[in-house]
């Protein structure tokens, strides 16, 4: 299995659609920071997300944040979560970073990692028949999640003719 760090947006968002179980399916363990940790588990975060995150996940590990010393090289433009996210990843040699902000992507594909969003994981998850990709997008609409207008569209009619 590879090794995953995942940033706050996918996990936020796979438990509001309730599709969290996927990251355990497609890559065994997830690890995340403590930052992250915080950020899933603040009072700000929706309830459905902090009542998932107390209930624990044995297959979530969350990892002390890396000494921010130790890569100088991250972007102060990111958020914390992201930052450590990043580190975290460049600590424990990740093979995928999970996340979703379109800079912060950016800045970890620039650093040299494989990286894929919330919408990565679906499609993904589609693929291998796990889940039924219109349900879950329908879903995902019904959040607060950000995507370029037509994306969906377009993930959607690839995945059709994938099926043909």
């Amino acid at each position: 299995m590879p090794v995953v760090v995942a940033d706050t947006g996918p996990i936020n968002y796979l438990v509001l659609i309730e599709a969290i179980e996927l990251l355990q399916h497609l890559f065994g363990r997830v690890n995340i920071s403590t930052t992250v940790y915080k950020e899933l588990t603040h009072a700000r975060t929706p309830e459905a997300v902090r009542m998932w995150m107390a209930r624990g996940a044995p297959w979530l590990e969350v990892k002390k944040n890396p000494d921010r010393e130790a890569d100088s090289t991250v972007s102060s433009i990111l958020n914390d979560g992201e930052r450590t996210t990043i580190e975290l990843a460049a600590v424990i040699r990740a093979d995928l970073i999970l996340m979703d902000d379109r800079d912060a992507v950016a800045f970890a594909r620039a650093q040299g990692f494989a990286v894929t969003g919330t919408l990565g994981v679906l499609d993904l998850a589609a693929r291998r028949g796990l889940i039924d990709l219109v349900q879950a997008f329908s879903r995902l609409k019904g959040t607060t999640f950000h995507y370029r207008r037509g994306l969906l569209d377009a993930l959607l009619a690839e995945h059709v003719a994938r099926e043909k």
